[in-house]
């Protein structure tokens, strides 16, 4: 059984822009490249989970156009990481006091009063749960911090307690990565 989990193209004119939960359109070129790149890596009739953020849905509906065989279902539990008040701000203006307090306790703070990691692993991770049970090959469009998550289940963790035991692995922007046999 093999999961495919896809990231949104680039998001124009968010460089350096904390962005996680605020629904912001990818750029539609990059994103009709990603869509044709991956339209010959999918399996026929898989079923394909997008987030309900915009920039995802874009890209689930530029490859629907070209594999109209696959089945588009939103998911909101693959949605990325919420940052609060952090959302659409500079990263370079959070103040670096905030972003300490953060990390000194990873798994528990609300960055800018947002989301909580074990808030997303969790959500993350009964996606999951439920695409084990169903024992058919999947994709799921979605976001950086989901990816990461995805990767962390993989591996059999559930909960990451230190800032430094996220992965650190890059994820592109439209970047393919496939789990499983």
């Amino acid at each position: 059984m093999r999961l495919w989990l896809v990231r949104h193209a680039e998001v124009a004119g968010a460089a350096g822009l904390c962005y996680g939960a605020s629904d912001l359109p990818a750029d539609a070129a990059a994103t009709q490249a990603a869509a044709q790149a991956l339209a010959g890596q999918l399996p026929r009739g898989i079923a394909v989970q997008v987030s309900p953020l915009q920039r995802c849905e874009l890209l689930a509906h530029a490859l629907h156009a070209l594999r109209p065989d696959l089945m588009l279902k939103t998911d909101p539990r693959l949605r990325e990481f919420d940052f609060g008040a952090w959302e659409r701000r500079r990263w370079v203006d959070i103040p670096r006091a905030a972003f300490d307090a953060w990390l000194a306790d990873f798994a528990h703070a609300r960055p800018g009063g947002g989301e909580r990691v074990t808030e997303l692993m969790a959500r993350v991770g009964q996606a999951w749960d439920d695409w084990r049970a169903d024992g058919r090959d999947a994709a799921w469009v979605t976001h950086a911090g989901v990816i990461r998550a995805a990767r962390l289940l993989a591996r059999g963790v559930r909960q990451v307690h230190r800032a430094a035991d996220w992965p650190r692995e890059p994820v592109g922007f439209g970047a393919v990565l496939k789990l499983g046999e």
